[in-house]
C-alpha cells in the first residue's frame, strides 16, 4: 500500500456540495491499495502512520505523534498514487489494486486506524471529491509497504 501523509492545521473532503470529512490539526492521508496487498500492509501502515512522530514538541522538534496532540486523520482514497510514469506523458494505473479490493483495504484502514482511538474521518471511495487543507510546516510523507518488503529480502 502507499500513502501520501501530510501534517495539517485543517482538511476537508467534499462531494458535490457536501463536506463529507473534515478535521482539524492532524493528518491528511491519501492511500492507495496496490495489486497484491493485503489486510496485512493496511494494518502495518496504520501502525507506522499512526505512531508517527511528526508534530513538534515544545523545544520545536518533529517528536510527537498525532495521538500525543490529541489531534484527527482524514483519510482520502487515491488510486492515483499507484500513477507509473516512467514512460511517455499519460501515467498508467495497472499496478493499483481492483476497485473491490481497493475499496476493501480502504475501508479496512479506516477501520483500523479507528481502532487507534483516534478520530477518523473519511472520504468516499471511488467519489470525484474536492479536498481543502492547510499544510502544517509543510510536512508531507511518502510511505510505501513495498519498501518494506524489499528491507526483509
Amino acid at each position: 500500500m502507499r500513502a501520501l501523509v501530510q501534517r495539517v492545521s485543517e482538511a476537508r473532503v467534499r462531494v458535490g456540495p457536501d463536506v463529507i470529512g473534515e478535521i482539524g490539526p492532524g493528518l491528511l492521508i491519501f492511500v492507495c491499495a496496490m495489486q497484491g496487498d493485503s489486510e496485512t500492509e493496511a494494518a502495518h501502515l496504520v501502525q507506522k502512520i499512526s505512531r508517527l512522530r511528526i508534530f513538534r514538541d515544545d523545544a520545536g522538534k518533529m517528536n510527537r505523534s498525532v495521538a500525543d496532540i490529541k489531534g484527527a486523520v482524514l483519510v482520502v482514497s487515491q488510486f492515483t498514487l499507484a500513477a507509473d510514469t516512467k514512460s511517455g506523458t499519460r501515467p498508467g494505473f495497472s499496478k493499483a489494486a481492483p476497485p473491490e479490493e481497493g475499496d476493501h483495504l480502504y475501508r479496512f484502514f479506516c477501520d483500523q486506524m479507528r481502532q487507534t482511538g483516534l478520530p477518523v474521518a473519511t472520504g468516499e471511495f471511488g467519489a470525484d471529491m474536492k479536498v481543502s487543507l492547510v499544510n502544517d510546516g509543510p510536512v508531507t510523507l511518502w510511505l510505501d509497504t513495498d519498501d518494506r518488503q524489499r528491507k526483509l529480502a
